[in-house]
């Protein structure tokens, strides 16, 4: 069985009103059964998640249902939201806050797919600020217990905006390449298997990328891979595989002369088998 796995950093409503119509198209033409967004706008605040999913038929969650404390900053930046060919359902939320104010979120649901059973969905919120890999690091051990968890018979998706690079050791962790703390684990990244040339989804190339990357970070010439899609391996998952067709970039060009997000998506097939 093939399973379309997109995620996508939206930027919340900033910048050109058309953008949340225009992903929405692009999530039509794209088909995707499996959808992780970043930053879209808190329920309260606007209904940018129904304008994502308009027409795709996508069962939706919002971050905003399901956890105890709200960002500080949730009214500017939104959170994070899942999206389902078929019905879903949270099963786990870590929250973490440091002293001073860093914070980040992993929802992890279960989605029941026809004919395969329940697939485990892990979506991490990141804290951006490049000096804080340490705590980042943490998430990805909280990601590792959640699969533990609830890991079903079918490879784990583990897919978002992780705001840190393939040599991060958090991502190193997540990629099997280092340990930390005394553990190791590993997850297939889609890009790594599949992908063509850098695959850089925050960008300078990008006009919206380019002025968050300078506000952000003020230095010229940054071309950053860090929205993934990760798939379980087969050591974790011994009875199934998921094996990595195709993975492409989604938003890397302007629609009808829009630019659709300061990220480029990251779109995955994968082929479900045993």
């Amino acid at each position: 069985m093939r399973l379309r796995v997109l995620t996508m950093n939206v930027q919340h409503d900033v910048g050109d009103p058309r953008r949340s119509a225009l992903i929405n198209a692009e999530i039509r033409r794209l088909a995707p059964d499996v959808v992780t967004f970043q930053e879209v706008r808190y329920p309260d605040v606007s209904d940018q998640l129904a304008v994502l999913v308009a027409g795709t038929g996508l069962r939706t969650t919002h971050q905003a249902a399901v956890l105890d404390h709200l960002p500080p900053d949730a009214d500017v930046y939104g959170g994070t939201a899942l999206a389902t060919r078929w019905p879903h359902r949270v099963v786990d939320v870590v929250e973490g806050r440091t002293a001073d104010g860093l914070y980040w979120y992993t929802l992890a649901a279960l989605v029941d797919v026809p004919d395969l059973g329940p697939l485990l969905v892990v979506t991490p919120t990141t804290f951006w600020k490049t000096d804080a890999e340490v705590w980042r690091e943490r998430q990805m051990l909280e990601v590792a217990d959640l699969d533990a968890r609830h890991r079903t018979r079918l490879p784990t998706i583990v897919a978002g905006d992780f705001n840190a690079v393939p040599d991060s050791s958090s991502i190193r962790f997540l990629s099997g390449l280092q340990s930390l703390e005394g553990r190791s684990v590993q997850y297939h990244d889609a890009w790594a298997v599949a992908g063509e040339g850098p695959g850089h989804t925050w960008t300078v190339d990008n006009p919206a990328g380019a002025a968050e990357i300078e506000r952000l970070v003020g230095q010229p010439g940054v071309r950053s891979r860090i929205d993934y899609v990760f798939v379980g391996c087969p050591h974790a998952h011994p009875d199934a595989r998921a094996r990595i067709v195709g993975v492409q970039l989604v938003g890397d060009g302007p629609v009808d002369g829009v630019w659709l997000s300061d990220h480029y998506g990251v779109l995955a097939d994968l082929e479900y088998a045993g």
